[in-house]
Order: C-alpha cells, then structure tokens, then sequence
C-alpha cells in the first residue's frame, strides 16, 4: 500500500470513519443474520454500567442502540455506584456462564475503588469482544487470532482503508494503556512498522513526534500535540476525545501539516464501536460453530 497524498499543499486528507463504520456494520449484521438462519440463536451483547456517569450513560446507549440496528440482542446490566469489586465480579461470572450472552462489555472507567483489572480478568477469552483481558493482550502481542481493543482495531482497520503504508514506516504512539497504547503499538508491530511507545513521562516528545511517519495520540488531553511538532506528509490518528468535541492533537494546525488525519468527532470513535459489534457477532459465530 501506499500513502495517501494531501489534496493540497496546505491542507489534509481527512480519515472519515463515518461510511466504513457503516461497512462494518452491514458486514457485523449479514453475519447475525446468516447466525440466526444456521443456529437460530439471536447474538446477544451484555453491557455492565457501574454507576452514573453521563458519558458512560450515552456509550451504553450507543452500543446498545448499535446492537438493535444489527439485529444483536442487547442485555443491560446496571450497578450502583457503590457496588464492590466482589459484586461486580459475581455479575460478570453470571454473563460468563450464560449461554444465551456472546459478548460481555463492562463500561469504564469504573467507579473507586473497584478493581478494574480483577472485573476484567472475571470475562472469559470468547466473550471478551471488548478485548481488555490479559490473554487478549497476549494474543494480540503474539499476533494470533484475537477480539483486539476495539479502538486499536477499528484504527488499524482505517489505516488499510486510506492505503496508508506500514510497512518500513515509524510510527508513534503516545499513551501506554493496556486497552488502546499498548495493543496499538503491538498491532503496527505485527504489521512491520517501527515503532516508538511514548508516555507521560518520555523526554523530548515533541522531537520524537517529529520524527514519526505515522501519529496514534491517545493521551487523553485537549489539543496536547502542536501543529509544529508534526512531520510535513505524516498521517495523524487521533484518538483523543475531550471536553468541548476536541481531540488530542490542535486539528486546525496539524491539518496544514499533515497528509491523512482524522477528524473529532467523526474519525475513530465510529469504528470503535463498529468494531465491537462485529467482533461480538464474530464471537457469537465461534461459539456457536457458524463458520465464515
């Protein structure tokens, strides 16, 4: 593949994950359908909301909403706030022994001091179509056959749409959580870029920037990448979303500067959650024994 060109010498491609988004969709509810014709079994999603946070609120809407347009079942589960990592633990377990649930999100971030990781870890590999588990990062490390973060993916699967070229290119990605920074790097890994890791605590960010062919910013801070920091030609992903629709990287700057970039909103966050209702419908072929 190759990458893409600017349309200009002064602005930007833009990365819309709008219309694939749709693909991703159609392809996610052809596959419920030929499910339900094989099997008769409806693919069902469960989505665990601790609390009420309003973000978390309109996420678990929007993926149940997604679900219905699919023609998935959407199960919904929600908890208090002051619900304790035992409890939450012993509903995912629940979902987990259900045969009628092929999918299990739990929403997060979840409220303290609940134990993220144990609630994780409570979600067996085959449903995990959320992909927060240790074993999932191992497969995903390992290049096997896996239900990725669903962010990572969704963006590897933008980055094949816009032809971006991977191979021999530097890629940086900036943020190192278990469900965006780390999968992604080990994704551009997999598919032989090189790549540089970057955190809050890497010195001279700005030059390492600089010097990538391709941008990932998942740091969770409005505006945090300068226009000037970005090499002329690079592709920009930008998978921040803050306060006021804004993303990680000062789009208006780094648009007279880039060759590809995605917008906020309208970029990553669709695919995001395309991703997960294709991997949970994958996830229900597979136990079910629907092949491809």
């Amino acid at each position: 593949m190759t990458t893409a060109q600017p349309q200009s010498d002064h602005s930007a491609k833009l990365m819309s994950g709008v219309a694939l988004a749709k693909r991703v969709r159609d392809e996610a509810a052809a596959e419920v359908k030929r499910i339900q014709e094989a099997t008769g079994v409806t693919p069902c999603l469960a989505t665990v909301l601790v609390g009420d946070d309003a973000a978390s609120v309109i996420y678990t809407q929007m993926k149940r909403k997604r679900c219905v347009e699919i023609g998935m079942l959407p199960k919904r589960i929600e908890l208090p706030r002051e619900s304790t990592t035992q409890q939450l633990v012993g509903e995912v377990e629940r979902l987990a022994a259900d045969p009628n649930v092929h999918g299990i999100l739990v929403q997060h971030p979840v409220p303290a001091p609940i134990d993220k990781r144990a609630v994780f870890e409570a979600i067996p590999v085959e449903k995990d179509v959320d992909g927060v588990t240790s074993a999932t990062l191992g497969r995903v490390i390992l290049g096997l056959p896996a239900l990725a973060s669903c962010t990572p993916a969704g963006i590897m699967r933008l980055l094949d749409e816009y032809k971006v070229l991977l191979v021999g290119a530097h890629a940086v990605v900036i943020g190192r959580s278990p469900i965006l920074g780390r999968p992604m790097a080990s994704m551009l890994i997999n598919a032989h870029a090189t790549v540089t890791l970057c955190h809050s605590h890497t010195r001279n960010l700005a030059k390492i920037i600089g010097d990538a062919d391709i941008l990932i910013a998942a740091v969770g801070k409005p505006r945090f990448v300068q226009g000037d920091w970005i090499k002329k030609a690079s592709v920009i992903v930008d998978a921040g979303y803050n306060k006021g629709n804004v993303g990680d990287v000062d789009f208006d700057q780094a648009i007279e500067r880039a060759s590809l970039i995605t917008p906020v909103p309208g970029g990553v966050g669709p695919m995001t959650i395309a991703t997960l209702m294709a991997q949970t419908a994958h996830a229900a072929a597979l136990q079910l024994g629907v092949s491809a």
